[in-house]
C-alpha cells in the first residue's frame, strides 16, 4: 500500500509537470479576458486590477527624478491599497519628527513631568493618536504591468481613487504628469504611452505640504485625525475606453416639473465627426414603482468633445429622496456610434430639492431642522478614510440611532462610498473643499491656494454631484486673510449660478454675508470659544427658557450654530486596548500614568461615567436650545464622537471608533436630539415647595408629515418612578415645523414635604423628553445645632470647640483658598470645554463632582453620583481643595474631578478627625445670601443633621496645621461663631 501511495504521488508529479505550460498559457488567458470584460464588476469599463505588491524605495533625500528612479527597478515591496503606515514604512516617531499639525500646548517638549516620555524607546505625545511609523515626505511606488493586444487603440487610464497627497506618473520612461487633488480620484491618461505589452508603472507620492498650502491643520492631511499618510488606498486600476465616450454626466432633477435635465460630455479621441445615439433609461430603487420608458436622441459629434443635454420625464409620480423615504434612482446611459455600442454608463441620483424658505431649510418643499454632528477624518484603525460601503453604513446608522439626520465632513471630501451611503439611508451631507485656511495659512491674497479652492470644488462637484445627499458646500473651516471676505463671497456667488442642486456658504465658522444661502456661526449656542465662567451654562442660575431668536433675528436666510457642544468626558482608559492598527493611544498612556501617580487609578472608570453624565447634561442643554429657537436652521455637534487630536478633545458620547463609553445610549439620546422632540421653557430648575411650578409646553416636530389627533401628555415622577402629578394638554394636529405651543403646566408643588428630585416628563405620541427638577421644603425642622459649630475659618474658636471632642462645620467663602492648595483651579458647573491645552486653560478645568449618592451626608439633599442642575449653586460658590495638601488618606464625601492632564485629587466636602474633635470642611459657601439660594440651605441642613447624628464618625486623623495653612488669611481674621 505504502508503494501504491508514492507511486500515485509520482505520477501526479509528472501530470502537473507537463500541464504547467498549459495552466500558465490558461492564466494568460484569463488575464486577457478579464481585462476585456472589467472581471464582471464594470460592464462600462474594461480594467486591470493594480491591487497587490507593488515595488517601493523612499525618497527622503528628494533625489528621484534627478536621478531618474523611474528607469529603475525599485527593491523594496508594499501592498497597495494601504499606506507606508500600514505596510510599516517610515521612520520612527522622535523629538525631531516633521509633524502636519499646529501645536498650541508645546510644554511637552520642555516641562518635567514629560521628561520620561520624550526618551527614545518610550516616545509618547499627548497631542493626538501616534503613528507606528511616520514619513513626510516622496515616496516612489512601482508596477510591471501588462497592456493586452485587445486594447490597441484604445483609450487608456489609470485610476487611483484616493491618493496622499501629489502623485506624478511615470509609464518607463515618459512622464505623465501630476495631480493634487485631495477628495478625489487621481486619473491619468496612458494612451500616449501604453502600447501593447509590459511596461514599467512607477508612480511618486508627496504627501508634504509645498506651494499649496490648505492649512496644517485641515483634516484632509493633517496628524490632528486622520494622520498625513503617504499611499494610495481604494480602487486602483488600468480601464481601456473606447475613444468615444461619455464623460460627465450630471443629472438635475426637476421634481416641480417631473423630470430630470441630464447633461453629459462626449468625448470623441478619433478627431473625426461621427453620429451618436444616445439612449437615457432611468430605475427605481423601488421594484413596484412605475416602469419609466426609455428616451433616445441621436447627436451630431464634433471633433472634440460634445456636450449633450437632454430633458428625461421622470414619470406621473416620481419617487422623492428625504432623510425618511430615501428613494433613488439609477440613470443607464448607452452611447451607439455608427450603429455600434461605444459604451454604458450607471449614474445614481435622487429626485431632491434641497434649498431654503425664509430662515429655514426645505427638503423638496417641506421645512427641515439639521440635527448634525462632525466627520473629521478620524480612522485609527488605519489613519485613513475607508473606501467601501460597509464602514459608512454603521456610522450613519448610528448617527440615527442618537436622532441625527445630518453630517458635516470638516476641512475634507470623504471617498464615494460615504456618499453612496448617505444616500441610501438618507443623510443631508455638508461637503468642505479640503481646507482650513488659518493659523500658517490664509485665503483670498492671491496665492496658490486661492486657484486650488476653485480646482477643488469643481473637481468635488463633478465626481459627487449627482448624490442626492450632498446637499451643503462650503470651501472649509473658519478662513483667515485679509481678503477672506471679498474671496469667499465670489466662491459662493460662483458655484450659486453654477449649479442649484445644493446649497452654499462661504466657510464653516464665518463670514456671514448676505450672499450666503445660509449662515454657518458660532453665535447661538450656550457657551462659546474664550467665553469661560461667563457662559450662560456657568454664570447663570439653571433654566432652559432662553433660545437664539434675538441672535438669528438680524439675518434673513437660516442659520446653522457651528460646533456646538465641545463638552469633555475623562478619558476611558479601557480604550487604549482597542487602538490595534497603525494609531495608538499613547496619549491615553500619559493620561493613565498621571491618575496612578495620583494614587487614583481605581476611580478611572467612575470619572469616566460620573463627567459623562454632566457631558450629556451639557449637550441637552445645548441641543434643546437649538431646537427651541422658532426659524432656526439646525446645529452641528462638536461632536457625537471624539476628536483624538488638538491636545485630545474627549467631546464624545461615543469614542472614535463610533462606540458608546456607557453612560448613554442612542435611546436615551434621541430623547432630546430627533425629528421629533417635546420641549418645555422652565424658567429655573430649583424651586421651593411653596411655589406653583409654571412651564409653558412645546414641541419641534420636523417628521415625515404633520402629527394628526395627538393629545399629549406630562407626568411628574419622585426618585422612586411614581407619578405624583399629571396632566393632559388638548388633542391636536401638529404641523410640521418648531415653537409649536401645547399648552402649559400649572401644578402646586406643596405636596413635596421633604427635598425631592422629581422627572417631569412630556410625551406627544410616541416622543418622549425629560427634564430633573428639585423641590426643597421652605420650613426645614430643627437639629442639635448647639452641639455644632458653624464657621468660616478654623480659628481660636473652632479649635477650642474641636480640643473639648467637638464637631465643627467648616463653610469657607470663595476665594479663601491659596493657590496652591487648590484656589487658583478654575471650578465651574460645565464640563471642560474642548480641553484645556488647547485653550490655554479656559475655566472651568474641571469635571462635575463624584460623589457616593449613599452618604448619610446627602440624605437630605438628593442626587445621583454626578452633577446634576442641584449642584451649579454649590460649584458657583466654591473653591476646589487638593485633597492631598491635607492628607492622602482622606476619601472626601464629594469629590471634584480634576482635568485629566493633571489629575490632581480635588474635592469639595471631607471629613475628618482633629484633636479630639470632628471637623466636616466643605469648600462650598453655603452662608452667603442663603435666602436666595434654596440649594445651599438644603445642603447646609443635611451636613448638620448629619454631623448631629451617630453616622458622623470621620477615621481619618489631620494636624490642625494642614486645615489652617489652606487659607489665604491667617487664622482668626475670617468670620467664625455660631451660624445658623
Amino acid at each position: 500500500m505504502l508503494k501504491f501511495r508514492k507511486y500515485l504521488v509520482k505520477c501526479k508529479a509528472v501530470i502537473f509537470y507537463w500541464l504547467q505550460p498549459l495552466f500558465v498559457l490558461f492564466q494568460l488567458w484569463a488575464f486577457e479576458v478579464n481585462a476585456q470584460t472589467g472581471g464582471g464588476k464594470t460592464p462600462e469599463r474594461l480594467r486591470v486590477d493594480l491591487a497587490g505588491v507593488w515595488s517601493f524605495k523612499i525618497d527622503s533625500l528628494n533625489e528621484g527624478i534627478s536621478q531618474k528612479w523611474f528607469n529603475n527597478q525599485l527593491i523594496d515591496k508594499i501592498k497597495l491599497p494601504g499606506s507606508m503606515t500600514t505596510n510599516g514604512k517610515g521612520n520612527d516617531i522622535t523629538l525631531k519628527t516633521p509633524w502636519t499639525g499646529g501645536i498650541v500646548d508645546s510644554s511637552w517638549f520642555f516641562k518635567p513631568e514629560y521628561a520620561k516620555y520624550r526618551q527614545s524607546g518610550n516616545i509618547k505625545i499627548p497631542f493626538w493618536l501616534q503613528p507606528v511609523k511616520y514619513y513626510n515626505g516622496a515616496a516612489w511606488y512601482q508596477k510591471v504591468i501588462n497592456i493586452p493586444a485587445s486594447w490597441k487603440g484604445m483609450h487608456l487610464e489609470l485610476y487611483i481613487e484616493r491618493s496622499h497627497w501629489e502623485t506624478t506618473v511615470w509609464l518607463d520612461d515618459k512622464p505623465l504628469g501630476m495631480q493634487n487633488s485631495l477628495g478625489t480620484a487621481h486619473i491619468f491618461d496612458l494612451s500616449s504611452a501604453a502600447v501593447p505589452g509590459r511596461h514599467r508603472l512607477t508612480i511618486l507620492v508627496d504627501n508634504r505640504v509645498k506651494d499649496i498650502n490648505v492649512g496644517q491643520n485641515s483634516h484632509s492631511i493633517t496628524d490632528h485625525t486622520q494622520s498625513n499618510w503617504n499611499g494610495m488606498i481604494g480602487q486602483l486600476y488600468i480601464a481601456a475606453r473606447p475613444n468615444i465616450s461619455i464623460d460627465n454626466v450630471q443629472l438635475y432633477p426637476d421634481i416641480k416639473n417631473k423630470q430630470v435635465v441630464a447633461r453629459l460630455e462626449i468625448h470623441n479621441r478619433t478627431r473625426k465627426p461621427a453620429t451618436a445615439r444616445i439612449s437615457l433609461s432611468a430605475i427605481s430603487d423601488k421594484s413596484s414603482k412605475e416602469k419609466l420608458s426609455s428616451l433616445v436622441r441621436e447627436v451630431k459629434i464634433n471633433k472634440s468633445t460634445t456636450l449633450v443635454e437632454v430633458i428625461y420625464p421622470m414619470g406621473r409620480q416620481p419617487l422623492t429622496w428625504n432623510e425618511f423615504h430615501p428613494a433613488t434612482y439609477k440613470m443607464n446611459i448607452k452611447l451607439d456610434v455608427d450603429g455600434k455600442q461605444q459604451e454604458e454608463k450607471q449614474v445614481h441620483f435622487g429626485m431632491r430639492d434641497f434649498s431654503t424658505r425664509g430662515t429655514q431649510f426645505t427638503v423638496n418643499g417641506t421645512p427641515t431642522f439639521l440635527r448634525g454632528t462632525l466627520e473629521c477624518a478620524i480612522f485609527p484603525k488605519t489613519g485613513y478614510p475607508p473606501t467601501d460601503i460597509e464602514p459608512w453604513l454603521r456610522i450613519f446608522r448610528i448617527c440615527r440611532n442618537y436622532g441625527l439626520n445630518h453630517v458635516r465632513f470638516h476641512s475634507w471630501c470623504p471617498p464615494e462610498a460615504a456618499f453612496d451611503a448617505a444616500d441610501q439611508l438618507g443623510f443631508y451631507l455638508q461637503v468642505e473643499c479640503s481646507s482650513w485656511a488659518n493659523q500658517d495659512a490664509i485665503i483670498g491674497d492671491g496665492g496658490p491656494l486661492d486657484s486650488y479652492i476653485y480646482e477643488e470644488s469643481n473637481r468635488i462637484v463633478k465626481a459627487y454631484g449627482n448624490h442626492p445627499s450632498f446637499c451643503m458646500m462650503a470651501y472649509g473651516n473658519e478662513p483667515a486673510g485679509v481678503n477672506h471676505v471679498s474671496y469667499l463671497t465670489n466662491f459662493v456667488k460662483y458655484w450659486k449660478a453654477k449649479d442649484s442642486r445644493r446649497i452654499y456658504t462661504t466657510a464653516s465658522g464665518w463670514p456671514v454675508v448676505a450672499e450666503n444661502n445660509y449662515n454657518s456661526t458660532p453665535d447661538p449656542r450656550i457657551q462659546s470659544w474664550g467665553q469661560g465662567l461667563k457662559s450662560i451654562i456657568n454664570s447663570q442660575p439653571p433654566r432652559n427658557n432662553y433660545d437664539w431668536a434675538g441672535v438669528i433675528a438680524k439675518w434673513q436666510h437660516p442659520t446653522v450654530s457651528h460646533e456646538i457642544g465641545q463638552w469633555c468626558v475623562y478619558p476611558d482608559l479601557k480604550e487604549i486596548a482597542k487602538y490595534d492598527g497603525v494609531l495608538k493611544a499613547k496619549n491615553f498612556e500619559i493620561f493613565r500614568d498621571r491618575l496612578a501617580d495620583s494614587k487614583l487609578s481605581a476611580l478611572a472608570d467612575s470619572f469616566l461615567l460620573a463627567s459623562g453624565k454632566l457631558q450629556v447634561l451639557c449637550y441637552k442643554a445645548d441641543i434643546e436650545a437649538a431646537l427651541r429657537t422658532p426659524g432656526f436652521g439646525g446645529f452641528q455637534l462638536l461632536d457625537l464622537h471624539d476628536f483624538p487630536g488638538q491636545g485630545t478633545a474627549l467631546v464624545g458620547v461615543l469614542n472614535p471608533f463610533w462606540e458608546d463609553k456607557g453612560y448613554v445610549t442612542g435611546k436615551e439620546y434621541s430623547r432630546f436630539c430627533n425629528a421629533t422632540v417635546p420641549l418645555v421653557r422652565l424658567p429655573k430648575m430649583v424651586y421651593l415647595n411653596t411655589e406653583v411650578l409654571t412651564v409653558p409646553v412645546e414641541v419641534a416636530h420636523f417628521g415625515s408629515e404633520p402629527l394628526k389627533n395627538i393629545t399629549p401628555k406630562w407626568t411628574l415622577k419622585n426618585d422612586q418612578g411614581k407619578i405624583i402629578y399629571s396632566g393632559n394638554f388638548i388633542t391636536c394636529n401638529i404641523p410640521i415645523g418648531n415653537a409649536y405651543k401645547l399648552g402649559e403646566i400649572r401644578q402646586s408643588l406643596s405636596a413635596s414635604k421633604t427635598a425631592s428630585q422629581l422627572k417631569l416628563t412630556v410625551s406627544v405620541g410616541r416622543f418622549e423628553n425629560s427634564w430633573d427638577l428639585f423641590v426643597y421644603p421652605t420650613s426645614l425642622p430643627p437639629t442639635n445645632e448647639e452641639a455644632i459649630l458653624v464657621t468660616r475659618q478654623l480659628d481660636t474658636k473652632a479649635m477650642e470647640k474641636l480640643n473639648n471632642g467637638g464637631s465643627v462645620l467648616v463653610t469657607i467663602k470663595k476665594g479663601s483658598i491659596k493657590d496652591a492648595m487648590g484656589g487658583n483651579i478654575a471650578i465651574g458647573f460645565s464640563s471642560i470645554f474642548w480641553n484645556t491645552a488647547w485653550t490655554k486653560g479656559q475655566a472651568p478645568t474641571t469635571l462635575g463632582i463624584l460623589c457616593n449618592p449613599r452618604h448619610p451626608s446627602l440624605k437630605d439633599f438628593p442626587t445621583e453620583y454626578y452633577s446634576n442642575w442641584q449642584w451649579w449653586d454649590a460649584m458657583s460658590h466654591s473653591n476646589v481643595i487638593k485633597l492631598d495638601s491635607v492628607s492622602r488618606e482622606l476619601k472626601p464625601v464629594v469629590r471634584v474631578i480634576d482635568d485629566w492632564f493633571t489629575a490632581r485629587s480635588t474635592g469639595l466636602v471631607f471629613e475628618c478627625k482633629v484633636g479630639k474633635g470632628k471637623l466636616f470642611f466643605s469648600a462650598i459657601d453655603l452662608i452667603s445670601d442663603a435666602d436666595t439660594r434654596p440649594e445651599a440651605r438644603q445642603l447646609l441642613y443635611s451636613f448638620k443633621k448629619y454631623m448631629a447624628s451617630q453616622s458622623f464618625q470621620p477615621q481619618v486623623a489631620v494636624a490642625p496645621e494642614k486645615i489652617s495653612r489652606l487659607f489665604r488669611d491667617e487664622p482668626g481674621r475670617g468670620t467664625s461663631g455660631s451660624m445658623r
